[in-house]
C-alpha cells in the first residue's frame, strides 16, 4: 500500500508541477582517478514529462541531431557516397538514462563498439534522509546520502520542486536533487538552469527512436560482463562481424585502401591505452 501511495503521490507532483520542464546540471567529473586536478565539465539536461523523465549530454544531442539531419539529406540524394569529413562531433558524455513513472523504472542507453545497449536497472538507491540544511544556489535544500554503483553520494535536494527525481540514475527523494557529489568529489552534478519548454512537445522512449541496428536489451550484470568483455578486447565486436561476412575498409589521406589487421592493431592499442586513463568511472562498480 506504502509504494502504491508514493506512486500516486510521484504522479499528482508532477502533474500539477513540472510537465515538460528541464533541469539543465553541470556535471564535472574525473576520468583518471591518478589526475584529480584534472576535470572536465558538461551540461546535461532532465526533461521532466508526466510518463516519464530522459538525461543526456546538451552537447551530445544537438551534434547528434546535426549529424542526422546531415546524414538525411545526403542520403537523399542520387549519389550514395556521404561525406561527413567536415563534421565535428561535440560531447563527451555518450549515455541516455530515462525513468518511467510512476514506479521510476531506469533504462540506460549506451554504446559499446557499434553496438547500442538498453540496460534495465534492478540496483537500489537505499536513502538515508539526514537533518542538515543548506542554501544551494536559490534553493533551500536537505542532505541526503545513499551508497549506489560502487560509490557514496551524497544528495542535496529540495522540496521547493516536488519531484522525485535528480540527474543520471538517481531517485527516489521527497523533492529534485539540487546538487550530487560522491565521497571523492570526482562526479559533482550542480542545477544550473530551470525552465519549460513547448507543451506539445511530447515523450518519446529512447528506444523507439529510429536505428539501422537493433537494440541489444540486457539487465545490469549481464551488461557488466560484456562492458568488461570490451574493456578486455575493444575489437571483438568487429571481428564478430567479420567472421558474419561482414567488410569494412578505410583509406588514408591518399586515397590508398589501408590494411585492415594494422588497423585492428592501432584501434585496440589506443583503446587501451584510453581504457586505462579511464578508471574512475561513474558506476565504479562495473570495474570490480
Amino acid at each position: 500500500m506504502k509504494k502504491i501511495f508514493v506512486g500516486m503521490m510521484a504522479i499528482l507532483s508532477i502533474a500539477t508541477y513540472a510537465q515538460n520542464q528541464r533541469f539543465s546540471y553541470e556535471y564535472k567529473f574525473v576520468r583518471d582517478s591518478a589526475e584529480k586536478d584534472k576535470s572536465e565539465t558538461e551540461i546535461m539536461l532532465l526533461n521532466v514529462f508526466s510518463k516519464g523523465s530522459q538525461f543526456y549530454s546538451k552537447d551530445v544531442f544537438e551534434s547528434d541531431s546535426i549529424l542526422n539531419a546531415e546524414f538525411k539529406k545526403q542520403s537523399g540524394g542520387l549519389d550514395h557516397h556521404i561525406d561527413l569529413s567536415k563534421f565535428k562531433s561535440k560531447g563527451k558524455v555518450r549515455y541516455q538514462v530515462e525513468k518511467n513513472y510512476p514506479d521510476y523504472s531506469v533504462n540506460f542507453f549506451t554504446n559499446l563498439g557499434s553496438i547500442e545497449y538498453m540496460i534495465q536497472e534492478s540496483r537500489n538507491q537505499n536513502w538515508k534522509i539526514l537533518p542538515e540544511k543548506e542554501k544551494v544556489g536559490e534553493f533551500n535544500t536537505q542532505k541526503a546520502t545513499c551508497d549506489y554503483v560502487g560509490r557514496i553520494w551524497t544528495a542535496w535536494f529540495t522540496t521547493d520542486i516536488p519531484i522525485q527525481d535528480g540527474p543520471h540514475k538517481f531517485h527516489g527523494l521527497p523533492g529534485l536533487i539540487v546538487k550530487l557529489e560522491d565521497k571523492t568529489k570526482s562526479h559533482i552534478f550542480e542545477l544550473k538552469g530551470v525552465r519549460k519548454f513547448d507543451d506539445k512537445e511530447e515523450w518519446k522512449s529512447f528506444k523507439d527512436k529510429e536505428r539501422y541496428e537493433p537494440l541489444i536489451i540486457l539487465n545490469d550484470k549481464k551488461y557488466k560482463k560484456t562492458y568488461l568483455d570490451n574493456r578486455a578486447d575493444p575489437n571483438k565486436g568487429l571481428r564478430n562481424l567479420l567472421a558474419e561476412g561482414g567488410k569494412f575498409e578505410m583509406k588514408d589521406a591518399s586515397g590508398k585502401i589501408m590494411d585492415s589487421n594494422q588497423i585492428m592493431k592501432d584501434r585496440e592499442k589506443k583503446q587501451k591505452e584510453t581504457n586505462k586513463r579511464n578508471n574512475n568511472v561513474l558506476e565504479l562498480d562495473l570495474l570490480k
